[in-house]
């Protein structure tokens, strides 16, 4: 009797539980697509593949991609398998979704580099348990020109259309190419490989993520469910962080830059960071005054990359040049040995992306030495000179 009645309280207390990691799983999503199917197999306790892909098509994860890797650690946390699909082979498509032009095709090289560095950043997320990463190029390059013309058959062009982003692109008379047509396609395939009993991705990955259902329906295979993310709008709170749009904010970025750009944000994409990035009630943080919420956004933020010292530097160096309207006292230093242009100085510091970016900056007046504005591209400086360089809204350079 004692026996039998421990089991029925197991098994309750087992029903609560799931039905708590459901309510936690569905909490900040978007859309799950069906939502009765997600829902059985959480509460039935089965350890579901989940698959996740992307394509390292930039060296660096940004905020942008942590929304959905937070929602996969979640899983992780219950003891489902995370499939992470490295798209080494679709990267060399690149993914159609949300672009208005044909996104420029990478070389195998720069996919290489690209992937080892997304390796070393993705376990300041995710845990090395329950994780399983895998790259696509292992079956789509075995996949053939017959393989590829059995998966162009599932689909029509008009299907393809229905995609706003292609739709539009079509209307404005913008070039498509059927190797973007085919991007779909692949990843859909993907999921057929991994046999995934659920898909994640952002809002604008749901056409590619239903893809995924029909091409395992259409080849024997069970239907995953999908669930989509809201999409994080990058610094300038307009399209979504995108390092091709110049409004991301990376996670290996230096601290004292991470901070920097938070504090530039809106109050109200601010509320949205929040939402997105942290577990903080939105109405705690309504109650706060706006400089200081975004302030204790940005150090939690740098803190959780970087750690809690780091957090605290950016801070003080934050208010240091922006509230007191000093230079901070940990900016880098360069010895001039010989005369030499200010744009060869800001490229080679790494300030600026490229002597292009540099030349740039000078033009748009974002450039000063000792205060004063240069605003010659080709100005320069002699060893004798020891002041200090300002380039932007965050970067100093002690010369020496």
């Amino acid at each position: 009797m004692i026996i039998g009645t421990y089991f029925i309280k197991l098994k309750f207390m087992n029903k609560k539980d799931a039905e708590k990691q459901f309510r936690e799983i569905e909490r900040g999503s978007e859309e799950i697509i069906p939502l009765d199917s997600l829902k059985k197999n959480i509460l039935s306790e089965k350890k579901l593949k989940v698959k996740f892909g992307v394509d390292p098509t930039a060296p660096e994860l940004h905020l942008g991609h942590t929304v959905v890797m937070e929602k996969l650690s979640t899983f992780q946390k219950y003891g489902h398998e995370i499939i992470l699909i490295i798209g080494d082979f679709t990267a060399m498509i690149g993914d159609p979704s949300g672009r208005t032009v044909q996104r420029p095709v990478l070389s195998e090289k720069e996919i290489k580099d690209n992937v080892k560095s997304f390796k070393n950043q993705i376990f300041k997320i995710l845990s090395h348990e329950n994780l399983k990463i895998v790259h696509n190029s292992a079956w789509l390059k075995k996949l053939g020109t017959e393989g590829v013309i059995k998966l162009a058959s599932l689909y029509t062009v008009a299907q393809m259309l229905e995609r706003n982003d292609f739709s539009e692109r079509y209307k404005n008379g913008n070039a498509i190419s059927i190797m973007e047509f085919i991007y779909p396609l692949l990843q859909g395939y993907d999921s057929y490989e991994v046999e995934a009993d659920l898909e994640i991705g952002g809002t604008d990955q749901k056409f590619n993520l239903l893809v995924g259902r029909e091409i395992q329906k259409n080849m024997g295979k069970s239907q995953q469910s999908i669930l989509t993310m809201p999409l994080l709008e990058g610094t300038d709170g307009v399209r979504k962080m995108s390092k091709s749009y110049g409004n991301h904010i990376g996670i290996n970025e230096k601290p004292s830059d991470i901070f920097g750009k938070i504090m530039s944000i809106s109050d109200e994409m601010m509320l949205k960071y929040y939402k997105l990035l942290t577990l903080e009630e939105i109405d705690n943080v309504k109650k706060m005054h706006p400089m200081k919420a975004k302030k204790e956004l940005a150090r939690r933020i740098v803190e959780k990359y970087h750690g809690c010292e780091a957090a605290l530097k950016s801070q003080k160096r934050f208010s240091r040049v922006f509230s007191e309207g000093k230079t901070p006292d940990d900016m880098e230093q360069y010895r001039l040995r010989s005369e030499e242009k200010i744009v060869d100085i800001i490229s080679k510091t790494g300030l600026s992306s490229s002597k292009k970016a540099a030349k740039r900056l000078i033009e748009q007046g974002g450039v000063e030495l000792d205060g004063k504005k240069i605003t010659d591209i080709n100005c320069r400086v002699e060893p004798s000179c020891t002041g200090v360089l300002k380039i932007g809204k965050r970067g100093f350079l002690k010369l020496l």
